[in-house]
């Protein structure tokens, strides 16, 4: 299948555009083309999605509730936001794009040995971008199996754009509802032994002589959202010698059961929880590429990646996303190093970045669940678990 209109590969060889593809969308198409090991997959552009709005025909309902709305009144803020999200998931896709969208989740499906389980990732018009922080506002499904639960996923993706959140920050920011659009990504899972994140400067200070990464065991869900204590290490840029380095606790971990077709959280055992997750190697291929992303993108990043564990060491290193660090980027300078807390910078940008749904007292992630955490990585789903060939799937254009 060609990329079109309705439909982006991330290989198809078309020039990535934010007003298509959302932040997140143009920067997997970028790190694609740029030749960095992204898990392959698609995006369903914003002219889908304006067409089906413009279909449905609420548009102009949607800003009538947000008027006037005041951004304090959580209350409020939340049932106008229950109410929109309503009405878009009630509203049938329009045929022609349904069929496009099945066909393209077909042609991915095709790369591999047997149908593998993807990843419905947000990807809003005002998100990933150098002046804003939109991290965790609008919704990414992971671990989902067949089109049915892919198609009723992407239209969950297109409602986020009205989380409540989501209407607060740009009600606080000044940001107008008029023109604002969602791009969503379908890509393929990772299934990740370790994961994490890194910055290429010292999020407590904005040294940007140093990279930052956090690390733990099994999908990076529960790192970002603060449920484990990570690995913290900070090093130095250009030698890559680490310059401190704190061992988290890390006691449990994300990782899919194939009995229960369902990702449930497990104990780690001591021995684990007192080493380091990454080895040396490891911990400098992270280094380097987040390294890379910053020189492709001339701008310190915050970069999202993971070690897949049905891929051969020194081959299973895969970036999930890369953004511009927002918070400190802008600065001329950077104050002097200091010592990074014991819980990793990773807890700290998802304080406050809640999942709609849990994992039950049984820990077996929620089905369908969205989550804030680690996109691209597995925390939950409809059902089933394989790599399949993703080194081959990097080779194989669908232009």
């Amino acid at each position: 299948m060609h990329s079109n209109e309705f439909i982006q590969f991330f290989d198809g060889g078309v020039e990535p555009k934010l007003e298509n593809l959302g932040g997140k969308g143009a920067s997997l198409v970028t790190m694609t083309s740029a030749g960095m090991p992204v898990p392959p997959g698609f995006v369903v552009t914003t002219a889908q999605f304006d067409r089906f709005m413009q279909e449905a025909g609420i548009t102009g309902h949607i800003h009538q509730l947000l008027a006037g709305l005041d951004p304090e009144d959580v209350a409020q803020v939340d049932a106008v936001s229950a109410a929109i999200r309503e009405d878009i998931c009630s509203r049938p896709v329009p045929a022609d794009m349904r069929a496009q969208t099945i066909e393209a989740y077909e042609d991915l499906m095709s790369r591999f040995d047997e149908p593998v389980p993807v990843a419905v990732r947000s990807s809003a018009t005002a998100e990933d971008l150098p002046d804003a922080s939109f991290a965790g506002q609008q919704d990414t499904y992971l671990w989902l199996e067949g089109f049915a639960a892919v198609g009723e996923h992407i239209r969950s993706c297109w409602a986020s754009l009205y989380t409540s959140r989501a209407i607060i920050y740009r009600l606080k920011n000044n940001i107008p509802n008029e023109g604002l659009s969602m791009a969503v990504v379908v890509q393929k899972m990772v299934n990740a032994k370790v994961s994490g994140v890194a910055m290429t400067l010292d999020p407590a200070n904005g040294d940007r002589s140093k990279i930052t990464i956090d690390a733990s065991y099994g999908v990076g869900e529960m790192v970002v959202s603060g449920q484990v204590t990570p690995d913290n290490i900070v090093l130095d840029k250009v030698t890559l010698v680490s310059v401190s380095e704190h061992v988290g606790d890390k006691h449990a971990e994300l990782v899919p059961d194939a009995s229960a077709r369902s990702l449930v959280e497990r104990e780690v055992d001591a021995e684990r929880r007192s080493r380091r997750c990454l080895t040396d190697d490891e911990l400098k291929a992270v280094a380097q590429m987040a390294k890379r992303a910053e020189k492709h993108y001339k701008c310190p990043q915050d970069i999202e990646w993971a070690l897949d564990h049905d891929l051969p060491d020194g081959e299973n290193l895969l970036l999930l996303q890369s953004r511009p660090e927002t918070v400190h980027s802008a600065k001329k300078s950077a104050a002097p190093a200091s010592t990074p807390g014991t819980g990793g910078y990773a807890s700290v940008l998802g304080a406050g970045i809640t999942s709609p749904k849990a994992p039950d007292t049984a820990g077996n992630a929620a089905p369908g669940a969205p989550t804030s955490g680690i996109a691209g990585s597995p925390a939950s789903g409809a059902s089933g678990f394989s790599l399949g060939s993703i080194t081959a799937s990097l080779t194989k254009a669908s232009i």
